[in-house]
């Protein structure tokens, strides 16, 4: 009988995870990207998290999706909001059928045509509602290797923003 190292035969786990690509920005290292839907306010509807390498406008379907219900007044809840404005990385016709079979009017920038200052009146919301997601520290470092528990941590964090809108 021999003496038995702990850890003698156990190697260290695969680096990276779920829903992690090279970034294309950062010198190929891997990375997430978070994708996100706020309504005129900045208060976030649906969040997901993909690959960094994963272009914006894949998800797109799955995004509009996972937005809940609306509810505005008496009567049954809204399901889908009216109008969506997006910025040129959204240009492709896939993604203004999507918002045409849901039933929204797209107001997707278009490439080449439109200049970002036109846009920028609305583009603002959505990138300080990224700013208020970057004072968890958690999420501005990924350290979990499970995507589903990033996601977690990403939904905790949009309904702590929610709960902050209500002034409590």
């Amino acid at each position: 009988m021999g003496a038995r190292r702990l850890g003698c035969f156990e190697h260290q786990g695969k680096k990276g995870g779920q829903a992690i690509g090279p970034n294309p920005t950062d010198r190929g290292k891997n990375g997430t990207k978070h994708h996100l839907i706020t309504d005129a306010n900045g208060i976030p509807m649906a969040v997901l998290v993909g690959p960094a390498n994963q272009h914006d406008s894949v998800p797109f379907e799955k995004l509009i999706d996972a937005v809940p219900g609306l509810r505005h007044g008496r009567g049954r809840p809204r399901r889908r909001f009216r109008k969506l404005h997006a910025d040129k990385a959204y240009d492709f016709r896939r993604c203004r059928m999507a918002c045409r079979v849901r039933g929204m009017l797209s107001r997707i920038a278009r490439r080449g045509v439109e200049t970002a200052e036109k846009l920028g009146k609305h583009r603002w919301v959505v990138e300080r509602t990224f700013a208020w997601f970057k004072h968890f520290r958690r999420l501005t470092v990924r350290y979990e290797r499970r995507a589903d528990i990033h996601l977690a941590f990403l939904k905790v964090a949009a309904s702590l923003i929610c709960f902050s809108a209500l002034g409590w």
